[in-house]
């Protein structure tokens, strides 16, 4: 990490949700994140919530209404959880093992999700109520891994972390999808490098192209790449590295970018095309043990704790913690 961009980092520590969370402003002292972050209706929600033990989050997506849904990387489980109360039950029976859930998404009208299958190399698509898979592919070669999704107007995408390469499922107009997935080559800038390189993706303020995190790139960078033709370019972000980028969150203009086994999220103010942008705050929290992905509703970023720096049980704890959006 730049030295420079650590001392912002350090320069204080605030009350904030459930803990000490701080919120640093990249351009002077950190200041109060403020009192525990209120819910929607009643100011009472809870800042953080177990899941089961052994449950191996990593993904977790909240659509239009109050629930989280977390994805398994044991068995492929997703879990939905009540924000309000914290309480959830599993409503998507995963395949066991071989087929866990990585990154995962939920369609706007709260409908379908959309889920990565790892090393299984599987997209499947899940009906968010009954549970029922309503399509699934098989993508990519041997030690492909499906990683990360997001979702644009006319499809879903998904990331390969050890293939130079998307995977395009088309959506028509009520957001079901297609029958078949293309793959999307990577060029341009993009480097692959001999092992993982590319992790979360979101699409850019415009919504005209894809933003993908690639550890190899310039230790750690975030990619703008276009959806047509897959040429990838580096978005500068100042002196700030991703050298462990894992989810990202698009809020406006603002980009959250969980840096996981650096227990942090930055935060960066792109321009309307995604060309370039400005880090403007760090969160840290004292809860957080490895976070990976992140999901928004109301004033709050809601974060898995996935303790990758701990060996799995059936017993493991894992939690989902909040913190106040920037």
């Amino acid at each position: 990490m730049p030295r420079s961009f650590a001392r912002r980092h350090l320069l204080g520590a605030v009350a904030a949700l459930g803990g000490a969370a701080a919120l640093a402003p990249l351009a002077g002292p950190a200041h109060a994140a403020g009192a525990a972050a209120t819910g929607p209706a009643d100011g009472a929600w809870p800042a953080g919530f177990p899941l089961p033990d052994g449950f191996r989050p990593e993904g977790i997506t909240i659509g239009r209404a109050p629930y989280a849904h977390l994805g398994s990387l044991a068995d492929g489980d997703v879990y939905r959880v009540a924000l309000a109360t914290g309480r959830g039950g599993v409503v998507v029976r995963g395949g066991g093992a071989d087929h866990p859930t990585v990154g995962l998404k939920i369609d706007p009208w709260g409908r379908l999700l959309f889920l990565c299958g790892g090393m299984s190399r599987e997209i499947r698509v899940a009906d968010a109520r009954s549970g029922a898979y309503v399509r699934t592919f098989t993508v990519g070669s041997d030690g492909t891994m499906v990683n990360d999704v997001v979702l644009t107007r006319d499809a879903a995408w998904f990331t390969d972390s050890y293939r130079p390469q998307l995977y395009r499922l088309p959506l028509d107009r009520h957001g079901a999808p297609g029958d078949a997935v293309a793959t999307v080559p990577l060029s341009g800038e993009w480097t692959q490098g001999g092992d993982f390189a590319a992790n979360g993706i979101a699409r850019t303020p415009d919504g005209r192209a894809l933003l993908v995190v690639n550890t190899v790139v310039d230790g750690g960078s975030l990619m703008r790449v276009d959806p047509r033709t897959g040429a990838a370019r580096r978005v500068p972000l100042g002196d700030l590295r991703i050298p462990h980028g894992d989810g990202l969150l698009l809020l406006g203009r603002d980009l959250y970018v969980v840096q996981q086994r650096l227990d942090q999220v930055d935060v960066v103010r792109l321009d309307h095309a995604g060309t370039r942008g400005t880090p403007v705050a760090r969160i840290t929290d004292p809860r957080f043990r490895i976070p990976t992905t992140a999901a928004a509703w109301g004033d709050r970023i809601y974060l898995p704790n996935a303790r990758f720096d701990v060996e799995p049980t059936p017993q493991t704890a894992y939690d989902v913690v909040a913190v106040r959006r920037v």
